[in-house]
């Protein structure tokens, strides 16, 4: 460690050096106290973005670096605007040269463009003097993807750059009906949602049922968690929001019995095919933890024999269209697959030492079969997933399956592969310490590196939601916040000793805006915890959705009263990181906390303020007469999404857990393997599994939608 680590004092330099990277150096904390970030901690952070601060000298050559780099080159690394807002582009060159500047339409066309006088001094750069000229982008641009090319001096060479153009406002859809009734949803972890046909764990065949339901109830969307893809081999992470990939479907998902190919079957494989179900199923009455590797151990040698038996001329040109519109990233990432299944991490020939172009072609080859495999998977998965949003808008709802966007990735997955260029090393995402998890998160994903994502013109981030959306009438953006900044947590330090980075907002909302307006798609930020009050101002400017959760909702510590929501978001008693409310008004979530010694007060302490937190919000329950004397769980679970169904909030959702009873917390954020995390199967509250074929006869879930469908009504 340094003198200046050691010292743990900030010169102005480094303080500057950070500020032009986007790194903070002191922020204000979840309880509003102001907080320092260390020497250590801000060094060790550009570091992972390749800017030298080991010392004051170091810290000077970067500072120096950093201002010259716009100078050095003719173009910016990539240029993202919004539609109706007049943009200039400055481009250098020598000082003297003639520059014409165009944008390529990504239809074809292409405009010249007007330089303004906008006189900068030249600057001496590299031993050369610089000039810059400036050019107007007009403010009606069509959306899309497009080209910048300059055209320098007298020979004519060109440079280009990404230019995006996008929305404005992302266009929310009417979510009233012709009655004026606001939309309304289930959300579910999909996985734990299961039905007799299952194998052993929720499936997108299971998804398409619970669309058709959905919408016979009056539903408009049915929110699940993350398909992202695990691993492609045992073991496989449990969690969704760990995946190896977030642009491609974890293809334990899949019904290998509604795959085309398999009625022309041979006998003796359709037996074999019905043998391996059978061993599965039995599991599907069963209430203890999921079991993912039992799943795919027996659903992958399945599938493997249904893509061998081959395909008609017709389904084998529909599958090579679909593998030559993913392009690289499915070849990338079928790729990833086969080697993962071939290779361990004692000779992993992907590595950074071992990867090469040459090395990586030979694999190709090598492994071309397995890679073609793990590309059928892909386009199976996406042609099941298709279904489900057919099922859903055919079944009368407005916006239909709704996907989840996870944070970031595995560090030893997919995309920490084909990604390599763009994922800091040695850092991992996660969150300062909070109220609900009072020592900080390391969720152990490697962050994006802003300043990579602008080099590669934010392709990583329109492949990944491009693809997600495919089939999606919305998305949910876990973390959204991400897009603005992230906690950085330097690799062996502890999760309260990071600091925040900055992302080009304007950049990658953006992004997200377009390529959801081409997909027609609803976008909901999940703003919860440490937002700023401005980001979800900007946020609903640009047309994209909220979050808001009853049980943090609050002014002065008393439960905020419903026509004080916002209105444009999506609003729900609970969410995943919490107990089911069953569970929650029964203080599961401090008992499991003080089981899992994640507490940092005494437990008597957090129990009374949850004792409390409880009591007032039953108090504002009975202030609104929805509850009756001694009023039972059921009724108290219904009373609260009658509160939220008081919001003006456009959209609102019931957990299919809420709505059977259930208690058990999918997840307990902060930690691993000390809890079943995302392996709780769906079940009442006596812990009996409840599978999809019950739902339709369940009262306690007819009783629930019917409270709430009657709130809607009422406040319409």
């Amino acid at each position: 460690m340094n003198d200046q680590d050691k010292s743990d004092v900030l010169s102005d330099s480094l303080r500057a050096l950070a500020a032009a990277h986007g790194v903070a150096t002191e922020f204000w904390d979840f309880h509003g106290n102001h907080r320092a970030v260390s020497a250590g901690t801000i060094t060790a952070v550009l570091a992972a973005m390749d800017v030298p601060a080991g010392n004051p000298r170091e810290v000077e050559r970067s500072l120096a670096a950093c201002d010259l780099a716009p100078w050095r080159r003719v173009l910016p690394p990539s240029v993202v605007v919004t539609a109706g807002i007049e943009s200039r582009v400055p481009v250098h060159v020598p000082d003297g040269e003639t520059v014409h500047l165009r944008v390529d339409l990504e239809d074809g066309g292409s405009r010249a463009l007007e330089q303004v006088d906008d006189w900068v001094e030249p600057r001496l750069v590299d031993g050369r003097s610089i000039g810059r000229a400036t050019f107007l982008l007009p403010i009606d641009l069509p959306l899309g993807w497009h080209t910048l090319v300059a055209t320098v001096g007298s020979g004519g060479s060109e440079v280009g750059a990404v230019l995006a153009v996008t929305p404005a406002v992302l266009e929310v859809p009417p979510l009233r009906d012709d009655l004026g009734h606001r939309a309304w949803g289930l959300m579910a972890q999909l996985y734990s949602v299961r039905s007799q046909r299952s194998w052993g764990i929720g499936d997108l065949a299971d998804l398409t049922e619970l669309t058709s339901l959905s919408g016979e109830l009056g539903a408009d969307f049915l929110l699940i968690n993350p398909l992202h893809a695990a691993e492609p081999s045992t073991p496989m992470t449990p969690s969704p929001y760990l995946p190896a990939t977030r642009r491609f479907v974890n293809p334990i998902y899949i019904r290998p019995e509604d795959i085309p190919e398999v009625g022309y079957l041979p006998t003796s494989q359709r037996t074999l095919l019905e043998w391996g179900i059978e061993e599965i199923q039995d599991t599907n009455t069963e209430p203890g933890p999921l079991d993912r590797d039992a799943v795919w151990d027996v659903k992958k040698p399945a599938l493997e024999t249904i893509y061998t038996s081959g395909r008609s001329r017709s389904r084998q040109r529909a599958f090579e269209r679909f593998r030559r519109d993913q392009g690289q990233g499915l070849e990338d990432f079928a790729l990833w697959c086969a080697v993962q299944e071939k290779y361990d991490a004692s000779n992993w020939p992907l590595s950074v030492e071992q990867s090469s172009p040459a090395r990586t072609l030979a694999l190709r080859r090598e492994l071309a079969h397995r890679v073609d495999f793990h590309c059928w998977l892909q386009w199976i998965a996406d042609s099941q997933l298709k279904r489900a949003q057919e099922t859903a808008l055919a079944s009368g709802m407005r916006i239909g399956v709704m996907h989840d966007l996870a944070v970031g990735v595995h560090p030893e997955g997919a995309d920490a592969w084909s990604l390599r260029e763009v994922l800091a090393r040695g850092i991992s995402v996660g969150a300062p310490p909070d109220m609900y998890n009072q020592q900080g998160q390391d969720w152990s994903q490697p962050p994006l590196r802003p300043d990579v994502l602008a080099e590669q013109g934010y392709a990583p981030v329109r492949d990944m939601v491009r693809t997600v959306l495919r089939h999606a009438g919305a998305l949910r953006v876990d973390h959204i916040i991400g897009l603005f900044r992230l906690w950085w947590i330097p690799q062996g330090a502890g999760a309260a000793e990071g600091t925040y980075v900055r992302y080009d907002h304007e950049a990658t909302i953006g992004v997200l805006a377009l390529e959801a307006h081409r997909a027609g798609a609803i976008v909901i930020g999940e703003d919860l915890g440490t937002v700023e009050p401005w980001v979800r101002d900007y946020l609903s400017d640009r047309g994209i959705l909220g979050t808001s959760v009853l049980w943090f909702e609050r002014e002065n510590d008393r439960p905020l009263p419903p026509e004080q929501y916002r209105s444009l978001v999506l609003s729900t008693v609970t969410t995943h990181d919490l107990p089911p409310t069953a569970g929650y008004l029964a203080e599961e979530h401090v008992d499991l906390r003080d089981r899992l010694g994640l507490l940092t007060e005494p437990v008597a302490t957090v129990r009374l303020a949850a004792q409390v937190e409880r009591e007032r919000m039953l108090e504002a329950l009975r202030q609104r007469f929805l509850l009756p004397e001694d009023p039972t769980e059921r009724q108290i679970v219904e009373a609260l999404h009658r509160y939220v169904a008081q919001t003006p909030s456009v959209l609102i959702g019931v957990g299919l857990a809420d709505a059977v009873g259930e208690r058990r917390a999918q997840n307990q954020p902060g930690t691993d393997t000390e809890y079943p995390n995302w392996k709780v199967p769906l079940a009442d509250g006596g812990e009996k599994v409840v599978l999809v074929e019950d739902l339709a006869g369940n009262a306690r879930f007819a009783s629930l939608v019917a409270a709430l469908t009657q709130e809607l009504r009422e406040q319409a």
